[in-house]
C-alpha cells in the first residue's frame, strides 16, 4: 500500500478554490484601478491613486497644458475612438460566436452519439477496464457527462476570450491618456489591464474544472476511471473554440492590417494609424479579436487539455485506484500556486519598481519571466512534497511504472525551463534590441526581395533552439514519468499562464493606445511614447505564440499518451502503411490548413483595399482631413472570411 500525500484531502479541496478566488479577486483589483483612470479632462480624475504621486509620471505635467492643445477635446476624441474599437470587436466576436454556438451543438451531439454508442446505449455498469473485478458506470453516462464538460470547457474558453477582449478595449484609450503623464504610467495601466486577463483566464478555468470534477464525483463515486475520462470533454472544448478563436481573429486582423497599410502607407504615404484611413478602426478592432481573444482561448486550450490528459493517466495509475485525492489533483494544484506565483510576479512590474526610462520597458517585460520561472520552481517542490506522496505508480504502456516525488518535480519543472528558453529566444529574434531584427532591417537597403529572403531565412533559424528545448523536455519528462510525466511538463509551461497571458495582452492595449494617439491628434511626444510601449509589446507578443506553440507540441503528445493509455494500445508500428498514410495526411494538413488560411487573408485584404481605395476616390476631402471616412463598412467586408 502506497502512503498519502501529506496535505490531507480536506485542505486540498479547500486550497484549490480558494487559490482560483484570489485569481479572480486579484484581477478585479486590477480592473477597478484600470477604471480610476478616467477617460475625462480632468487631471485629478485620471490619477490611479493619490498615493503613487511622483511615482512612474504620476506627478508630470501634462504635455498638452505645455504645448498649448485643448485638453478637453482630445479627451472626447480618445474616448469616442475607444467606443468605436470596443463596438466592432464586441460586434464581430457576437457574430463568431453564432457560427461558434451551431458547431458547438452540433459537435456535442457528436460527442454524445459516438460515445454513447460504444455499448448500444446501455445503461448497465461494466467491469472497469483496469480492475474487472470493480464496476464502472455505463458508456451512455460517460457519453452525457462528457458531453456536459465539452459545453463547460468551450463556454468557459468563449467567455475568457470575450472578457479579455472587453478589457483591452476598456483600457487602449486610457494608457493613451496616461502617456502624457509618463511612459512609466502608461506602461503600468497596460500591464495592468493585461493582467486582468491572465488572472481571469488561469483562474477562472482552474475553479470551472475544479467545480465540473466534483460535480461529476457525486454520480460516479468511485469510479474515477470513468469520472475522469468523462473529464476530458472539458479540455475538447475549450481547445475547439480556441480554433475558431484564433484564426476567425487572425485572419480578420491581418486582413484589416494588410488592406490598411497598403493603401495608407504607400499609396497614399499617410502614417499607419492617420484618421484619414477608413480601414484604421477596423486595423485596431483586429489587434484585440484576433491577439487578445484568440490567443486567450488557444492558451486556455492548451491548459484545459494538459490537464485533463494528466488526469486520464492519473485515474489509471496509483493515484486513481488508491482514491488518493490530493495525489490525483497534482496538476491543479500546480495550476493553483501558479496564481499565487504569477499574483507576486505581477507586483514587480507594477508596485515593487518604476519605470521611468523607455528603454527599462523591455527588460521589465522579461523579468517578469525570469522571476515567476524562479518562484515558480520553489513552488513546485513545495507542491510536489506535500501533494505526492514519496513514491508510486504510473501507467506505462500496460504496466505500472514505480515514480518517486522528485522525479515527478523534475518533469514539471523540465517543462517549466523550456518555457523560459522558449521565451527567450522568441525574444531575441524578435526585439529591435539585438541583432537579427537589426539585420533584418539593413536587408531593406537592397530592396524588398533580399528583405523577405532574409527574413524568411531567419525566421527558420530561430525554431532550432526551442525545438531542442521541447525534445529535451519530451525526453527527460518521459523517461522519469512515462506519459504522465509529458502532460504535467506541459502544464509546468503553463503554470504561469497568469503572466504570460498578461505579457502578451499588453501588446495589443498598447498597439491601441498608439493608434488612439495618431487618430486623436496628440502630441508627436505621446506617440514616441506609445510606440516605445508597441515595440516592447510586438516582441512580448511574440513571446506569448512561443508559449502557445511550445505548450502544444507538448499537450499533443500528452493527449495521444491519455489516449493510447486509456484505449490499451501498447505499441505504434510505424512500419504499418495505415500508419505511415496516417504520419503522412497529419504532415499535410498543417500545410492545408494554412493555404486556406492565407488564401482568406488575401481575399478579405483586396476587398479591403478595394473599399480604402473607392472611399479615398469617392469622399469629398477625405486626404484634406475635411471629411470622415466610413469605418464600419470594413466590419461588415471582414465579417464574411473569419
Amino acid at each position: 500500500m502506497v502512503a498519502p500525500a501529506l496535505l490531507p484531502e480536506l485542505w486540498t479541496e479547500i486550497l484549490v478554490p480558494i487559490c482560483a478566488v484570489i485569481g479572480i479577486a486579484f484581477s478585479l483589483f486590477q480592473w477597478y484601478v484600470v477604471s480610476r483612470v478616467k477617460l475625462t479632462s480632468d487631471l485629478g480624475a485620471s490619477s490611479s491613486g493619490g498615493a503613487n504621486n511622483g511615482k512612474n509620471g504620476y506627478g508630470d505635467y501634462l504635455i498638452e497644458e505645455e504645448e498649448g492643445v485643448n485638453d478637453q477635446s482630445v479627451v472626447a476624441k480618445c474616448a469616442e475612438i475607444q467606443t468605436a474599437i470596443s463596438e466592432g470587436a464586441t460586434s464581430f466576436l457576437f457574430t463568431e460566436y453564432k457560427y461558434v454556438g451551431v458547431f458547438m451543438i452540433f459537435f456535442a451531439a457528436v460527442i454524445f452519439v459516438f460515445l454513447g454508442s460504444v455499448e448500444g446505449f446501455s445503461t448497465d455498469n461494466k467491469p472497469c477496464t483496469y480492475d474487472t473485478t470493480r464496476t464502472c458506470k455505463p458508456a451512455l453516462a460517460t457519453a452525457a457527462f462528457s458531453t456536459i464538460a465539452f459545453v463547460l470547457g468551450a463556454v468557459t474558453s468563449v467567455l475568457s476570450g470575450f472578457l479579455g477582449m472587453k478589457i483591452a478595449t476598456y483600457a487602449n484609450a486610457r494608457t493613451t491618456l496616461e502617456a502624457r503623464k509618463g511612459v512609466g504610467k502608461a506602461f503600468i495601466v497596460a500591464f495592468r489591464s493585461g493582467a486582468v486577463m491572465g488572472f481571469l483566464l488561469a483562474a477562472s478555468g482552474l475553479l470551472v474544472l475544479y467545480i465540473t470534477i466534483n460535480v461529476f464525483k457525486i454520480y460516479y463515486g468511485d469510479d474515477w476511471e470513468g469520472l475522469f475520462e468523462a473529464i476530458t470533454g472539458y479540455g475538447l472544448g475549450g481547445s475547439s473554440m480556441a480554433l475558431f478563436g484564433r484564426v476567425g481573429g487572425g485572419i480578420y486582423t491581418k486582413a484589416a492590417d494588410v488592406g490598411a497599410d497598403l493603401v495608407g502607407k504607400i499609396e497614399r504615404n499617410i502614417p499607419e494609424d492617420d484618421p484619414r484611413n477608413p480601414a484604421v478602426i477596423a486595423d485596431n478592432v483586429g489587434d484585440n479579436v484576433g491577439d487578445i481573444a484568440g490567443m486567450g482561448s488557444d492558451l486556455f486550450g492548451s491548459y484545459a487539455e494538459a490537464s485533463c490528459a494528466a488526469l486520464v493517466v492519473a485515474s489509471i495509475s496509483s493515484f486513481g485506484i488508491n482514491h488518493d485525492f490530493t495525489a490525483m489533483c497534482y496538476p491543479l494544484l500546480i495550476s493553483s500556486m501558479g496564481i499565487l506565483v504569477c499574483l507576486i510576479t505581477t507586483l514587480f512590474a507594477t508596485d515593487f519598481f518604476e519605470i521611468k526610462l523607455v528603454k527599462e520597458i523591455e527588460p521589465a517585460l522579461k523579468n517578469q519571466l525570469i522571476i515567476s520561472t524562479v518562484i515558480m520552481t520553489v513552488g513546485i517542490a513545495i507542491v510536489s512534497w506535500v501533494g505526492l506522496p514519496t513514491s508510486f505508480t504510473i501507467f506505462n504502456f500496460g504496466t505500472q511504472k514505480v515514480v518517486k516525488n522528485w522525479q515527478l518535480f523534475l518533469c514539471v519543472c523540465v517543462g517549466l525551463w523550456a518555457g523560459l528558453i522558449i521565451g527567450f529566444v522568441t525574444e531575441y529574434y524578435t526585439s529591435n534590441a539585438y541583432s537579427p531584427v537589426q539585420d533584418v532591417a539593413d536587408s531593406c537597403r537592397t530592396g524588398a526581395a533580399t528583405n523577405v529572403i532574409f527574413g524568411l531565412a531567419l525566421g527558420y533559424k530561430s525554431v532550432i533552439i526551442p525545438i531542442f528545448a521541447i525534445a529535451i523536455s519530451i525526453f527527460v519528462s518521459f523517461s522519469f514519468a512515462a506519459m504522465y510525466g509529458v502532460a504535467v511538463a506541459a502544464l509546468g509551461m503553463l503554470s504561469t499562464i497568469a503572466t504570460g497571458l498578461a505579457i502578451d495582452a499588453y501588446g495589443p492595449i498598447s498597439d491601441n493606445a498608439g493608434g488612439i494617439a495618431e487618430m486623436a491628434g496628440m502630441s508627436h511626444r505621446i506617440r514616441e511614447r506609445t510606440d516605445a510601449l508597441d515595440a516592447a509589446g510586438n516582441t512580448t507578443a511574440a513571446i506569448g505564440k512561443g508559449f502557445a506553440i511550445g505548450s502544444a507540441a507538448l499537450v499533443s503528445l500528452a493527449l495521444f499518451g491519455a489516449f493510447v493509455s486509456r484505449a490499451g494500445i501498447h505499441t505504434v508500428d510505424v512500419l504499418t502503411p495505415k500508419v505511415i498514410i496516417g504520419l503522412l495526411v497529419g504532415a499535410m494538413l498543417p500545410y492545408w490548413f494554412s493555404a486556406m488560411t492565407m488564401k482568406s487573408v488575401g481575399s478579405a485584404a483586396l476587398k479591403m483595399v478595394e473599399e480604402v481605395r473607392r472611399q479615398f476616390n469617392t469622399i469629398p476631402g477625405l486626404m484634406e482631413g475635411t471629411a470622415k471616412p466610413d469605418y464600419a463598412t470594413h466590419g461588415g467586408i471582414l465579417f464574411k472570411y473569419f
